[in-house]
């Protein structure tokens, strides 16, 4: 006989980065395990340092961390996360990115352009990663720039069973606020029995965030209106919507967004606008001058469908099966 049989089980360790530390608690509780402790800090230079205070060797390990600002800060220190992962001798290494940065540029639209999301995929690659775990990208072709299996998990059931709850279905229009979110919107149709509407709107490709609504397509006067949208950055494409809807007879409007980034002007949009609620997940913090005087904002947290992906994929099940039912 050659070679050396082994009995040993399989271990899960949970790690998470400094962006966004409640909701890698959330996801730790639910998975009834604790985020390994780790010392990390900020050299005078802004330079990071990482080190696990306990052995990964032979582990799977489910490395969390958020894309929230500062966000080069954070993609960096995820990255030193995987190699000092790689370089601990990890089993695998599976990076959980709840809201994964730079997805909206997943394409050249001029000459000259980047495509940061490919290079986002190719670092955390390089770094050591094995798998990539995230919720709601920005466009789906962003999977294929991971040279390895990427899970995309979904906030809609979430979203859509919220807003089921609250609105009376027969009054319900689901909206989507540009051209690229109709297939997104139309799974929300499916799942509430509600019709769809679309507001066609232009940008001016010289200033960023520079919004024009022209026109709402389908039947909103008198309906109660779900904006359906992957994220919210400045609010100002969401809030010119719900804008074009009520000046089109909407009853009421309500946003629905995975992602609340919620940077600039954001705040005092949303403060400003007729929308009733803005409902986002908790895959980003929200911001400190938003979270305790807006009252129009609610909060759903995404940390159980994290928990039950990072189960199946270490349990060699189907993260697929979670969304069966949409």
């Amino acid at each position: 006989m050659t070679g050396i049989k082994t009995t040993g089980e399989k271990k899960l360790m949970f790690f998470s980065g400094r962006a966004h530390p409640e909701l890698a608690e959330e996801v730790a509780q639910q998975l009834g395990v604790g985020v390994v402790p780790t010392k990390a800090f900020d050299f005078a230079n802004g330079e990071i340092y990482v080190r696990y205070q306990e052995s990964a060797r032979g582990a799977d390990c489910f490395l969390i961390q958020s894309h929230t600002a500062p966000i080069n800060k954070w993609i960096m220190e995820q990255l030193i996360m995987i190699d000092a992962l790689k370089r601990a001798s990890a089993r695998s290494i599976t990076v959980i990115v709840p809201f994964y940065g730079y997805a909206r540029q997943d394409k050249k639209h001029r000459g000259r352009e980047p495509i940061s999301a490919r290079l986002i995929a190719d670092m955390m690659k390089t770094a050591g990663a094995d798998r990539i775990l995230t919720v709601d990208l920005h466009t789906d072709q962003i999977q294929g720039f991971f040279d390895g299996p990427v899970d995309h998990l979904f906030a809609l059931p979430l979203l859509a069973d919220y807003v089921g709850r609250k609105v009376d279905r027969e009054k319900l229009t689901v909206v989507s606020p540009d051209a690229g979110r109709v297939r997104v919107a139309d799974r929300w149709c499916d799942r509430l029995g509600a019709p769809l509407a679309i507001v066609h709107k232009r940008r001016d490709k010289d200033v960023a965030n520079q919004v024009t609504v022209h026109e709402v397509v389908g039947e909103v006067e008198g309906r109660v209106c779900v904006l359906v949208d992957d994220m919210i950055d400045t609010g100002g494409t969401i809030c010119a919507a719900a804008d074009a809807l009520f000046a089109h007879g909407a009853e009421d409007v309500i946003v629905t967004a995975t992602h609340g980034v919620l940077s600039g002007p954001a705040a005092d949009r949303l403060k400003n606008s007729r929308v009733s609620e803005f409902v986002f997940t908790n895959t980003l913090p929200t911001p400190s001058e938003l979270s305790g005087d807006l009252d129009k904002i609610s909060v759903l947290s995404i940390a159980p469908t994290i928990a039950s992906a990072v189960r199946e994929v270490f349990e060699d099940g189907s993260v697929t099966s979670l969304f069966d039912e949409q």
